[in-house]
């Protein structure tokens, strides 16, 4: 992995492709102030990798260490730290060059954690088809038979029924940079990415898209 970026999702709008007039709905994300907080070596920590840190916050609101761990860097406290690996022996930045990561064209994954959507059921959960619509079914929505016959005669773990959705770590894949604009500090990506607006998400380099 290389260098990614830490942001803000700020909302979706829409942009115009200049030559086939085609309308491409993007996602704004604020990456402003990406910070390099420590820098980890394989001779030091085991491995290669540069902690990042995005989001301003008060200094009451951080424990002492962690407070000087940021000052030790010369940085503000940050709300959103994250470390990005890079391979043994590769050059790592000394400062984050920000927004200019990534440039317009390139592929990108984004990581956020998914919208909490509650209590539901198996068909809005896991997709179930459901069981018969007929009249006087009364199972029109319901799970179904979770048992396994007599042997072994009990129900398996990871057996999917109802619960709590979303609040997950997701990720979306192969994600195009439209549009880079250093002077707002934003990037444009096509399609939508997890989490809510005011979410933080982590913009990486593509792992399965170069070209």
């Amino acid at each position: 992995m290389s260098l990614g970026l830490l942001g803000k999702k700020l909302g979706m709008t829409r942009l115009f492709d200049e030559q086939a007039g085609t309308m491409i709905p993007v996602t704004v994300i604020d990456v402003s102030g990406n910070t390099i907080l420590q820098t980890k070596t394989p001779e030091k920590d085991g491995y290669s990798a540069v902690q990042t840190g995005y989001g301003d916050q008060k200094e009451f609101r951080v424990s002492k260490p962690a407070l000087g761990h940021f000052k030790k860097s010369g940085s503000t406290p940050k709300r959103f730290i994250r470390e990005f690996r890079f391979e043994t022996g590769a050059a790592m930045p000394e400062t984050h060059p920000g927004v200019e990561t990534f440039t317009a064209g390139q592929w990108v994954d984004v990581i956020g954690e998914s919208k909490g959507k509650g209590f539901q059921g198996a068909v809005k959960r896991h997709g179930f088809g459901g069981l018969r619509m007929t009249h006087g079914s009364m199972m029109h929505r319901r799970t179904g038979a979770i048992g396994c016959r007599s042997t072994p005669g009990r129900v398996w773990k990871n057996q999917k029924m109802p619960g709590h959705m979303g609040t997950t770590r997701t990720t979306v894949q192969n994600l195009k940079v439209v549009a880079v604009r250093p002077e707002d500090g934003v990037i444009l990506v096509s399609g939508a990415i997890p989490g809510t607006k005011g979410s933080y998400v982590t913009v990486r380099p593509a792992k399965k898209k170069t070209a």
